[in-house]
């Protein structure tokens, strides 16, 4: 196959609106990681996976429902993606805003936008997907 038409490298999983589900993601992601040789930023990808986990059962995802991980690699451009799909009608403001000195919760995506290169929200029927890029190469 030629090298400019390979396709990127793709796992998905599913999990239940459970506590439990973040660190399973967690182990998840990291597993994703080791198998494409791309521990470099793992550190960084870990804990944006982590944010994003709780950020969906807290904020995203209805009782009785899910939310999807997708993990990308695209070896060309050496840019690994990770896209949380929930099924909420929740908002995610794209300038997160600075939490006080005594707020507990809050900072998940300052963390995101510190760590990423890039993240975002898109629409999706129902819910959105949040996703954030790291630069791997």
């Amino acid at each position: 196959m030629n090298e400019t038409t390979q396709l990127p490298y793709f796992r998905q999983a599913f999990y239940c609106r459970e506590r439990r589900s973040v660190p399973v993601v967690r182990k998840f992601a990291r597993k994703t990681l080791i198998d494409w040789e791309c521990e470099k930023r793992a550190d960084d990808v870990l804990l944006c996976v982590t944010e994003l986990a709780t950020n969906a059962l807290r904020h995203g995802v209805p009782p009785g429902r899910g939310f999807q991980v997708h993990i990308y690699l695209e070896r060309l451009e050496s840019i690994l993606r990770v896209e949380l799909h929930d099924s909420g009608d929740g908002q995610v403001c794209q300038s997160p805003t600075h939490p006080g000195a005594e707020d507990e919760g809050g900072r998940g995506l300052l963390l995101v936008e510190a760590l990423a290169d890039k993240w975002g929200v898109m629409e999706r029927n129902p819910g959105k997907v949040v996703w954030c890029e790291f630069t791997i190469g």
